[in-house]
């Protein structure tokens, strides 16, 4: 077995073995590991693999449940999983697949000590606040001047009193040593915890795919947590996209590609007839999937108990940058970010002979991360089938982070290129005349061989506001 084969089937059977579901799903797991095609140091094709694998493993349990005991092969490539972990990047809009996905001052600078940040501004907010604080015009020439008058470690702190999102590059062992690394090694890769008593709760009746029956509410923005949604529509389950028509919209890829498979509706939590909506809406729902700070929907009435007591039986879905432990625990975070505070930047770089920050070649934790909260969402509702409860899954960029690291590197590991969309025509799927446009996009990269994903599931837009 080659060493990419040895750790993406180590990494799926130490996922599976956290869920406590029955060991023996995994011989149904068949994993075709080829070269890999991502440019990195890091196991990126592994953890894709074997993350969406897991997802996989856990829609075919639940399948199992509903079919009174059928199993069936769980299919997963290396090649379409690293092609799904850039997916965002390979869809097209009516043919067109270049799209801004940063803001005009977003990227990595180079302060006056020398040391990198990275400012993430996609959003109004963050961009006015981090101009507030550096009182200088809204350019990336004008933020590299004034940033020589900073250090980069209190340009972070000034940052984060502030609510914003920008973090210094550290390398690995100084990560370790930072209060938050020190707190993520103690938590799980993912957490599945019961947290309120509910009666056995079988599968909805009927229908051909696992999830079918089963009403999601997805209340996440960006990558990790839309892919959640987007993966649990894909094996049946009805999802309805939440956001609130005040809050700044995603660059339109990142809409577009995490819809797939989902109504969209606007509900705003600072009023009092949206929070009425939602509740009404949790009372009738199998799985609440949010991607709010640790705490911020619970003082908006939607924390994980409360759920619970609405609807017992709930499975609530978290996703958070840093983890609900530690210093940082109530601090935004973004994929990119979390690449640059916890030492991957740096050890891209390292590897790749060059001076300053070298991202992944895909939001690898972010993708990871969405298929974890997939899993965990299917293995939290096979619980409720079999044990009971209501139940809570949580997963954080960081822990995802910290797996990616633990895997070690690959020495040769930038001797290729990615593969461009021409070369992975037959992992494309169009799904015409959506209201965005025609879509051309990755197919689901989970093959079950009983219940086949939907490959080309539209999105709906939200409403004309």
């Amino acid at each position: 077995m080659s060493a990419p084969s040895k750790i993406t089937n180590e990494q799926l059977a130490h996922i599976w073995q956290l869920t406590s579901l029955p060991a023996a799903a995994l011989d149904n797991a068949q994993l075709d590991i080829t070269e890999a095609t991502l440019p990195s140091s890091y196991h990126v094709a592994a953890a894709a693999t074997a993350s969406i694998a897991a997802a996989g493993l856990a829609a075919s349990e639940l399948w199992r449940l509903r079919s009174g005991g059928e199993t069936q092969t769980v299919s997963v490539s290396s090649r379409h999983a690293e092609t799904e972990f850039l997916s965002e990047h390979r869809l097209s809009i009516d043919g067109n697949n270049v799209h801004r996905l940063w803001g005009p001052i977003a990227g990595l600078f180079k302060c006056g000590d020398g040391r990198w940040v990275r400012i993430h501004a996609n959003y109004p907010h963050h961009e006015a606040g981090v101009l507030e604080i550096l009182k200088c015009e809204p350019t990336k020439d004008a933020v590299e001047k004034t940033l020589q008058s900073w250090t980069a470690p209190d340009f972070e702190d000034a940052c984060g009193e502030k609510g914003l999102v920008v973090f210094m590059m550290r390398s690995a062992e100084e990560w370790a040593q930072h209060g938050q690394a020190q707190a993520l090694e103690l938590l799980p890769l993912f957490d599945i915890e019961r947290i309120g008593d509910a009666p056995p709760e079988p599968l909805p009746a009927g229908g051909t795919q696992p999830l079918s029956g089963i009403s999601v509410l997805d209340l996440t923005r960006v990558i990790a947590g839309p892919v959640c949604g987007r993966t649990l529509a894909a094996h049946g389950a009805d999802v309805l996209r939440i956001s609130a028509a005040r809050l700044p919209r995603d660059p339109l890829l990142l809409e577009v590609d995490g819809g797939r498979g989902k109504r969209s509706t606007y509900i705003d939590l600072k009023e009092a007839d949206g929070r009425a909506e939602l509740e009404a809406l949790a009372r009738k729902a199998d799985v609440f999937v949010q991607g709010y700070r640790p705490g911020a929907m619970d003082a908006n009435g939607f924390s994980p108990e409360r759920l619970a007591e609405l609807r017992p039986g709930i499975v609530s879905v978290s996703i958070s940058a840093w983890g609900h432990e530690g210093p940082w625990s109530h601090r935004r975070g973004f994929d990119s970010l979390v690449q640059t505070a916890s030492g991957i930047n740096h050890g891209e770089a390292q590897a790749a002979g060059i001076d300053g920050p070298k991202p992944l070649p895909c939001q690898a934790l972010d993708f990871a991360s969405g298929y974890l909260m997939a899993m965990g969402a299917m293995v939290g509702l096979h619980k409720r089938a079999t044990e009971g409860g209501s139940w809570r899954v949580r997963v954080a960029l960081a822990r995802t982070g910290r797996w990616l690291q633990s895997l070690g590197r690959i020495d040769n590991g930038f001797s290729h290129e990615a593969a461009t969309n021409a070369e992975l025509a037959d992992l494309f799927t169009t799904i015409p005349n959506t209201g965005y446009g025609k879509l051309d996009v990755i197919k689901h990269p989970i093959h079950l061989s009983k219940t086949p994903a939907s490959i080309n599931l539209a999105p709906v837009p939200y409403p004309q506001s």
